[in-house]
């Protein structure tokens, strides 16, 4: 009983202590009428209360003041120069629209101060003196057009500046001056045309820069040239960029960029090239189509690459070739149908892998992410199959290791004729070759000709969308093997066929009518390249020499008759004798004053009416 009895004396004791330090606290300091305030962590509260002033009777001492969300329009000078302990001022969400000299001075602790989504036009000089010790300015959501010199230049301790969503159109270039240690700056969505390489100068501590043009299709050559400190640069919301100029990058050392919410219709692979230290990429919400191979070898320190959002349909093999520290790919919300393992470098470092949000068929060429699947993480949304059919809706890890193998299959590439072909025409006619593949996936088709050269889908002999090689205007130099190749990733087949162009004795490539040469060949396709020590029996026409001769004669004949023409002229206008430089032009008057009664009088008049002209 003694020791329960000591034990409660304790307890008392702790909870008269607690209560007496909570006294303390609950001190009545003053606290203004509408508004909320928390005595322990000096927080005064009077956002959302519809003031039109700032209330008067604050705790001198009081950390944090909210303001926020209320009707203040103007903020007198020295406005708050009694609460010299508050470190939070939030004046965002207000009517703000007039911020007079002084405004801040005294709040000499201020470490935030948050002036968002008002309606400030211009900050004048001397708006932000006394703020030594501020660390976060965020002036965004305003109306503001311009930012003159030294507007923040009593702000050596700033660190971050948020500017976004503004209407700047101009930037001086000593308006950053003052701001030594300021790191990240944000002037995202304003209506700047172009970089203010000068302003931007002035901060050499920057490592974080968010930015954005106006007007601008392509990013003009050193858009950051003075900006070498720079670490992570951001450009987004630009729908109207569309690419990047060679060297528009040049001067900047990144470690991470970000180009999300443009109008890029490819990687830019060339401005890229020169950021060796780049560990971060992000070209989100672009119409990008395809990631070529073998063109970001040059990222050597590479880490992640996100393309969320845009409308990549193909990520070719060795796509990632290079990349020895690749290790993140977020490629969701695409149209992607495959991924395959051959785009990467190595698959030992590859360690977050987002494929969702894309329609994935489930065969062969996905079976390298079933079998790493456990390895891989998928940041918790895993992908999912999209056909065949009968997969469509299941998740990566709804597979048990036995379907696996059967499931995820692919059918080798098969041409379905493989008769042999020989096609025998006459010189000038058009013959189309068809080559009928099956497969799963869908075989690629190439054509190969005679020279061993790749035919394309333009010239004279060109490859339809639908696989079928057309010769148009056959040519006897068209004759020989054509070959078709068609492969997927479960294999390859191929099949030739023989063409013979057909001319007639007389006709030789001396008589060929001009309009054949109007298909795009010329002599370099005629004479076969695959066996250069054989001669053929067709040569030009005719050499030089005779080239020569031919423009001479006709050049002379030319001469000679212009020649002819001026001296006959010269001499038939010498036989003509003077030229008269005046000349009299008789003329009747159309006046309808003369009567018919008076025709003998006009007849008089007649001589008279004559125009003298000067020539």
């Amino acid at each position: 009983q003694f020791v329960n009895l000591c034990t409660i004396h304790e307890d008392t004791a702790i909870l008269l202590w607690i209560v007496g330090v909570a006294g303390a606290w609950d001190s009545p300091w003053p606290c203004p009428q509408r508004c909320e305030c928390l005595h322990e962590l000096l927080i005064v509260n009077c956002s959302s209360v519809h003031m039109t002033s700032v209330p008067e009777g604050i705790y001198a001492k009081s950390l944090h003041l909210n303001l926020s969300n209320n009707h203040l329009k103007i903020l007198e000078r020295r406005q708050f120069s009694n609460l010299a302990e508050l470190q939070e001022l939030d004046l965002s969400e207000n009517m703000l629209s007039i911020i007079k000299f002084e405004a801040f001075l005294g709040l000499r602790r201020l470490l935030t101060l948050r002036l968002s989504q008002n309606r400030l036009k211009i900050i004048p000089l001397g708006v932000f003196s006394g703020l030594l010790s501020l660390r976060l300015l965020d002036i965004s959501k305003n109306e503001i057009l311009i930012f003159l010199d030294h507007t923040f230049r009593d702000m050596a301790s700033l660190q971050k500046l948020d500017a976004s969503r503004n209407d700047i159109v101009f930037i001086s270039k000593l308006a950053f001056s003052g701001l030594l240690n300021l790191q990240e700056l944000n002037l995202d969505r304003c209506n700047i045309t172009s970089a203010p390489a000068l302003a931007l100068s002035q901060l050499t501590g920057l490592t974080r820069l968010q930015f954005c043009w106006v007007g601008y299709t392509v990013l003009p050559n050193n858009s950051f040239r003075w900006l070498g400190w720079v670490r992570e640069l951001t450009i987004s919301n630009c729908p109207w960029l569309g690419s990047l100029a060679t060297k528009s990058l040049i001067g900047l050392n990144l470690t991470s960029l970000t180009l999300s919410y443009c109008n890029l219709s490819s990687v830019p692979y060339v401005p890229l090239q020169h950021l060796v230290y780049l560990r971060y990429l992000d070209l989100s919400y672009n119409p990008i189509t395809s990631i070529q191979p073998n063109l970001l070898g040059d990222l050597l320190q590479l880490q992640e690459f996100h393309l969320v959002g845009g409308s990549l349909q193909k990520v070719e093999p060795r796509a990632f070739q290079g990349l020895v520290h690749f290790r993140l790919l977020n490629v969701s919300s695409n149209q992607l149908s495959t991924l395959e393992e051959m785009a990467f470098h190595s698959m030992k470092t590859l360690q977050v892998l987002r494929l969702d949000g894309n329609p994935l068929t489930c065969d062969c060429r996905l079976l390298w992410v079933l079998h790493n699947r456990l390895d891989l993480d998928f940041d918790g949304v895993p992908p999912v199959c999209a056909l065949p059919v009968y997969m469509q809706g299941r998740t990566f890890l709804d597979f048990s290791a036995a379907e696996v193998p059967r499931l995820f299959t692919c059918r080798q590439a098969r041409i379905l004729n493989r008769k042999p072909q020989e096609v025998r025409t006459d010189e000038g006619h058009t013959v189309q070759f068809f080559c009928q593949v099956d497969g799963d996936p869908t075989p690629s088709i190439i054509w190969v000709s005679p020279h061993r050269t790749l035919l394309t889908t333009t010239g004279r002999i060109r490859v339809l969308s639908n696989g079928t090689l057309e010769v148009r205007y056959a040519q006897v130099q068209d004759s020989g093997y054509y070959y078709c190749f068609a492969s997927n990733t479960a294999g390859n087949d191929s099949i030739s066929i023989s063409l013979r162009v057909c001319g007639s004795p007389e006709s030789s490539y001396q008589n060929h009518s001009p309009q054949f040469f109007l298909e795009g060949w010329n002599l370099a396709a005629i004479i076969p390249s695959d066996n250069p020590t054989v001669s053929t029996s067709q040569g030009i026409p005719f050499d030089m020499k005779t080239l020569v001769i031919v423009m001479t004669m006709g050049s002379v004949s030319f001469l000679s008759s212009v020649a002819v023409c001026f001296v006959f002229i010269f001499f038939w206008s010498q036989s003509k004798g003077k030229i008269k430089h005046t000349a009299k032009v008789s003329f009747v008057p159309r006046s309808a004053a003369i009567a018919t009664e008076k025709a003998e009088r006009a007849e008089a008049n007649m001589e008279t009416a004559k125009l003298t002209m000067r020539l």
